[in-house]
């Protein structure tokens, strides 16, 4: 079966739906930390042995901008510079309790905001967009191999 010819244009533009779902979802709820600092927190929380360089990499920025984020994270409260308790030259970034708080209420504000437009779909729809992303998450995973074409699987 053919891929239809519009389905990556479709994808796109699903993904702009919902990236604007998730960011009305932030905003019209007066969340006070920018969207690249609600970025850097999510980073943090998902990889908890964090220094400053490894966030560097992580946003493609150079180290000296990720430790200006860190400041600004670090005078509002919401992130901690600790001593690696493995090698104390090391510095980890550690989240606060407020941070987490506040990653915790942002994911709920987008939960319901993507739950909101979900109710507007029938569902078998739901049950079907599932599917597909589900499918779609396990073929972009790094390590996923590249299913052959026909002529290629004749060839060899």
């Amino acid at each position: 079966m053919d891929r239809p010819p519009d389905l990556a244009a479709a994808i796109d533009a699903a993904a702009e739906a919902l990236v604007g779902v998730l960011d009305s979802a932030t905003s019209r709820h007066q969340v006070t930390v920018p969207p690249t600092q609600l970025r850097v927190l999510s980073l943090i929380r998902e990889r908890p042995e964090t220094n400053v360089n490894r966030l560097a990499e992580l946003l493609d920025v150079v180290p000296s901008s990720a430790s200006r984020l860190c400041d600004r994270l670090e005078a509002t409260g919401l992130l901690r510079r600790t001593p690696d308790p493995r090698d104390r030259r090391e510095v980890r970034l550690v989240l606060t309790a407020a941070a987490v708080t506040l990653l915790a209420e942002v994911r709920e504000r987008r939960h319901r905001a993507v739950q909101a437009v979900l109710d507007r779909m029938p569902p078998r729809t739901q049950h079907e967009l599932l599917s597909a992303l589900l499918a779609f998450g396990q073929a972009a995973a790094p390590g996923t191999p590249t299913p052959q074409t026909d002529a290629a699987v004749r060839t060899a």
